[in-house]
């Protein structure tokens, strides 16, 4: 199964690369390759650099879209053709992902509107401003919405795809996977101890 992650300048590095070293682990079931706007190399604050692949070479059998967050997102936001390729390809998509600000980006395309999400609380108050019709929810470490799946900041990516392995794949592979990287899985999607109140 093919996985497309979403890259652009100043992504979050632990937003990309959680969720990718837990998929990472099932090499046998997802292959996993990296995309941007215009492909080339993607490099962020800390001086992570990614080459990448054009996003209109992502094709329609894609099942899952990861959209991470990061300081990038306050730009991309405006960012018309990326909002609107992130729209097709959330379309076609069988699942799509987002960590932390990730969010922001989706909720532009309107696809998360009347639906439930999460993001980073320490940039929640932003975070909604980008999607006013999406049922925000504050307290979730991650939320789940039909295809959608949003998670909470920078490590809540890592709990998110944890998640995403229990419901596909049954808890125990999910367990396993947190035991092999030494993680400990914040299990329960609707508690995110980091909330601020």
């Amino acid at each position: 199964m093919s996985i497309a992650v979403l890259l652009f300048d100043d992504f979050e590095t632990l937003d990309v690369f959680g969720p990718v070293e837990v998929f990472g682990r099932l090499l046998d079931l997802y292959t996993i390759k990296f995309y941007s706007l215009n492909g080339g190399q993607i490099k962020n604050r800390h001086g992570v650099s990614i080459l990448t692949q054009k996003l209109e070479e992502v094709h329609d059998n894609l099942e899952i879209f990861i959209v991470p967050g990061g300081m990038g997102t306050r730009k991309e936001v405006e960012n018309k053709l990326l909002i609107d390729k992130i729209k097709e390809i959330s379309i076609f998509s069988k699942f799509v992902l987002t960590v932390c600000t990730g969010s922001a980006l989706l909720a532009r395309t309107g696809l998360l509107d009347n639906k439930t999400a999460t993001s980073n609380k320490r940039a929640f108050t932003w975070v909604i401003t980008n999607g006013t019709n999406v049922i925000w929810d504050k307290k979730a470490r991650w939320s789940i919405d039909d295809k959608y799946y949003t998670s909470s900041g920078v490590s809540a990516g890592i709990d998110m795809t944890l998640g995403f392995i229990s419901d596909r794949h049954g808890i125990e592979l999910a367990r396993q996977i947190a035991f092999e990287i030494e993680y400990n899985w914040m299990e329960d999607k609707d508690n995110d101890i980091f909330k601020v109140e």
